[in-house]
């Protein structure tokens, strides 16, 4: 049988389809849609250096793996490379070629070190110690069952304080970004980000097309945006936390908690029956907020890393 790794091709329907196949076999928590893989492809940043590469097996594409620089860190250097294979076509070679094509173009792009994030699995550990790649830190895959959530009600607010959604700041979304600036840059984790720029916000996460701003859910306190808790959906049943998180001024008051019980809360009266979402094992105070949303883990990864020569 013959198997290749190649490009992305974003002009063929059927190289998107195929990519949401595989990656929803391979991880099935995810949220994701034929219009944002080829709209990630479409805008990527100059500085990452993105390629979506596909392993494909007489014409089928049976592996996938994204690979980029982090051209948003304050580390130069690091890259990630995330090979996926469908889970009836492993054993084969394709995750070993697509993640050898993948060093090769961050070597050639000069990066020093890869990151992947590999499913805490005894078969996927051993892929990764094999080719090189030593354990990091773990991040817990979260579920909740929204049909069966007991969503707490919002009750009466605090003096000063009100909910919005995303899509009450289209006119002027830069309060928006600073708020998710400040989060970002506190987001434990092995890849620090630094968003400084407003139009590389606006095409990665404003219009990203997977976001619902109705869905968005946003805390006021004074006027000023405190919290908010990001609506990932794939427009059929699925949800997806992007972010929540505080500003540093309003942290301890629990608007975290009243973003993203407001958020789930729209998501289910709009018919979303599933919600997901993934949290750094030690970001402790956002792990409690989604045990007492009623999330349980569904999966763990551990962020693996590889020094190139």
């Amino acid at each position: 049988m013959a198997l290749i790794v190649r490009d992305f091709r974003p002009d063929d329907p059927g190289d998107a389809a195929a990519v949401v196949r595989v990656r929803l076999a391979a991880l099935p928590h995810l949220v994701l849609t034929e219009e944002y893989v080829r709209y990630r492809a479409a805008t990527a940043h100059p500085g990452e250096r993105f390629r979506l590469l596909v392993a494909e097996e007489d014409s089928r594409v049976i592996g996938v793996c994204g690979t980029l620089l982090h051209y948003d860190s304050p580390v130069p250097g690091q890259g990630s490379a995330n090979p996926q294979v469908h889970p009836d076509h492993r054993g084969r070679g394709a995750g070993a070629l697509l993640l050898r094509a993948a060093e090769d173009h961050l070597a050639a792009a000069g990066a020093s070190a890869v990151f992947s994030w590999v499913l805490d699995e005894p078969a996927h550990r051993a892929f990764a110690a094999h080719h090189g790649y030593r354990p990091g830190r773990a991040a817990h895959l979260q579920h909740l069952d929204l049909t069966a959530a007991r969503l707490p009600e919002p009750g009466v607010l605090p003096a000063g304080v009100r909910l919005r959604t995303f899509a009450g700041y289209a006119g002027d979304p830069r309060p928006l970004f600073a708020a998710d600036a400040e989060v970002t840059a506190d987001e434990p984790g092995d890849v620090a980000a630094e968003l400084a720029d407003f139009d590389d916000w606006l095409r990665h996460t404003w219009h990203d097309p997977r976001l619902d701003r109705d869905l968005t859910s946003v805390v006021e306190v004074d006027g000023q945006v405190a919290a908010f808790s990001l609506a990932h959906t794939d427009g059929g049943s699925r949800y997806w936390s992007g972010m929540t998180g505080t500003r540093r001024a309003y942290r301890g008051r629990g608007l975290a908690r009243l973003a993203k019980t407001d958020s789930l809360r729209r998501a289910r009266a709009a018919g979303f029956t599933d919600a997901h979402t993934g949290n750094d094992a030690e970001n402790a105070p956002m792990l409690a907020v989604n045990r007492r949303l009623g999330y349980r883990v569904s999966a763990t990864e551990l962020r693996h890393v590889k020094a190139l020569a």
